[in-house]
């Protein structure tokens, strides 16, 4: 009964971590781009403000699941590490973003957010994942 309440314990600290880099996620995304995320996705429906914000979440998800799966024998040491990984990973987005943004016309952010459909959030998107996986990788 120990090793359940045990369990428990960790799950519930690395699913407040996990939920705590994915708060952090929005927050990023949020500065990234004009305006204010939530009202173009809940209010506005913006499809590409939807899906630039769901590859970050998916990406830093990746990355919290494969530092926990991966962990360290010593609860702590993983929780720190899950911690690292996952900010690390946050600011590999967020520099992957500003590199697309340079070497692209216009303001990449402004783009990401038109109401019409366009081909540049799937870039980004990818590169989310893209750098998600690479994080992911390093980890194991």
């Amino acid at each position: 009964m120990s090793d359940i309440v045990n369990g428990l314990g960790r799950a519930t600290a690395y699913g407040a971590l996990g939920v705590v880099l994915l708060i952090l996620g929005i927050v990023l995304i949020d500065l990234l781009t004009p305006g204010k995320l939530g009202r173009q996705i809940w209010e506005d429906r913006n499809r590409n403000a939807a899906l630039l914000l769901s590859s970050a979440l998916l990406g830093i998800g990746g990355i919290v699941f494969t530092s926990i799966w991966t962990t360290y024998d010593h609860f702590g040491k993983g929780l720190a590490s899950t911690a690292a990984f996952g900010l690390l990973g946050l600011v590999m987005m967020a520099v992957a973003f500003l590199v697309v943004d340079l070497v692209t016309p216009g303001k990449l952010g402004a783009t990401l957010v038109e109401p019409e459909p366009h081909p540049a959030v799937w870039v980004t998107a990818s590169c989310n994942l893209a750098v998600s996986a690479i994080i992911s990788a390093s980890i194991a």
